[in-house]
């Protein structure tokens, strides 16, 4: 890449993602200053870069708005940095591209590579398929451990891994073993490639394995990639340790803003813009806040006994957070467990069982520690809870084993709930788990409150 003929700013701005003065900087480091620039800048000095620090950068998912800046470029040049990148990412960037814009610049790669990510596109999101890369390391099983070395050396540069050399039969073309980087280099050269490839059959993945099962498969083998096949042994390609973690770091945070009451935002905090941001927030608060009113609804249903014994409104806020604090680790607990496999929706009565137990305890638990304040606060002088205080704090402390018993088992059961009816689990966020709590709770509570305190207060 000839410097002088970009703008100077732009080839200024590109040495310093080479060189900052006190020698070669990592590709990470180039990651986040070009994160820091516009997105118009960072195509500028993204395409003022030699080609390979350029696809690094482009291949590392922490490089924001990376589809918008591949539009900013000419295409010509995106479709060769394209080209040089892992199928897989590429898949990924298309994705967020508009129609138009990935069309025009599919058109300009190499023949090879869109055959791959036309297959790689096909497969459904959230599968081993969509997940893979087409750039692998193999070998027939006729070679020796000389070829297989000099094979390494000169694909290195254009596959995603060479720690793992998949070995396939000569005719068929079907997978039949793995061979480790480290087992390959301890073999002596004219050995058979057999001699030192790993015993047993391989480890391998159906294109539509979820990724979850995929990552569970990586964890319990100990893996640094895992080869997807089809029906007839064949490899389609491989999913690395690192697609998976970054599958999975993705998957976390939109689980993580769904169950924080909102839409996944699907960008870096940084990159959305105001009013994204807006319409992302502002139908989940909306929908919360009508179901709040329906607290509202049930304060004003039980008026009357609130108006006879004012006393019961300095609990309400107490209640309620208890009761939405236990939903709230109920359904954290369940919707971890499902995603870890620990869990099936067929336990849903198993899960029940254990719940309601744990709830009642913790409800004791906590009645027990509102009874001794308010026994302690009336004994001491520090309130005055009227003739009948020991009524009301029987009051709080059975309301408050229904409320927590209630809260937990709805807040385990709605995950499975929502498993069922096929949407998310992470969708019972915990806003949404605490506002269901608070309505029942206040329903509770009076109902409680009924039952002890008539004739008395009520």
């Amino acid at each position: 890449m000839n410097f002088n003929s970009l703008p100077l700013r732009a080839g200024h701005a590109a040495l310093s993602l080479i060189n900052d003065g006190r020698g070669a900087i990592s590709t990470a480091e180039r990651v986040e200053r070009l994160n820091a620039l516009e997105i118009s800048e960072a195509a500028r000095v993204l395409a003022a870069l030699p080609q390979q620090k350029a696809v690094g950068i482009l291949s590392r998912p922490e490089l924001h708005n990376a589809a918008a800046i591949l539009t900013e470029m000419p295409s010509e040049q995106a479709a060769r940095l394209l080209n040089a990148t892992a199928n897989d990412r590429v898949v990924d960037l298309f994705l967020e591209m508009d129609e138009a814009t990935h069309a025009r610049i599919f058109d300009l790669m190499d023949n090879a590579t869109r055959v791959a990510i036309q297959n790689l596109m096909g497969y459904p999101p959230g599968t081993a398929g969509s997940i893979m890369t087409t750039e692998f390391v193999s070998v027939p099983d006729t070679w020796t451990v000389a070829q297989t070395l000099d094979h390494v050396c000169q694909v290195e540069r254009s596959r995603e891994t060479v720690y793992a050399i998949y070995i396939l039969d000569a005719h068929t073309h079907s997978l039949i073993h793995v061979v480790t980087l480290r087992r390959l280099i301890t073999g002596a050269p004219d050995d058979s490639i057999l001699a030192v490839a790993q015993q047993g059959a391989p480890v391998t993945a159906d294109a539509l394995m979820k990724q979850e099962d995929v990552a569970r498969l990586i964890r319990k083998h100990n893996l640094l990639a895992l080869p997807v096949t089809n029906d007839d042994g064949k490899m389609l390609g491989i999913v690395t340790v690192d697609d998976v973690i970054d599958t999975m770091i993705a998957d976390t945070t939109e689980d993580a803003q769904k169950y924080g009451g909102m839409e996944a935002l699907g960008k870096p905090y940084m990159s959305i813009g105001f009013l994204g941001m807006i319409r992302k927030r502002a139908g989940w608060l909306a929908a919360l806040f009508l179901g709040e009113m329906l607290t509202a609804s049930a304060m004003q249903h039980f008026e009357g006994e609130l108006e006879k014994a004012v006393v019961l409104t300095l609990f309400i806020p107490l209640i309620m957070s208890s009761g939405g604090n236990s939903g709230s680790q109920a359904t954290s607990l369940i919707i971890r467990a499902l995603a870890l496999g620990e869990i099936k929706l067929s336990d849903w009565w198993r899960v029940l069982l254990r719940e309601l137990p744990s709830g009642i305890t913790l409800g004791v638990i906590l009645g027990l520690i509102g009874l001794i304040r308010i026994t302690v606060w009336q004994s001491l002088g520090l309130f005055d809870y009227g003739e009948h205080w020991h009524l009301v704090g029987f009051t709080v402390f059975a309301a408050l084993i229904g409320i927590v018993t209630f809260g937990s088992v709805c807040g385990s059961m709605l995950p499975f709930l929502l498993q069922k009816l096929r949407f998310d689990p992470a969708s019972a966020s915990a806003p949404f788990v605490a506002t269901l709590v608070d309505v029942t709770g206040l329903v509770i509570y009076f109902s409680v409150a009924l039952m002890i305190l008539s004739g008395t207060l009520l």
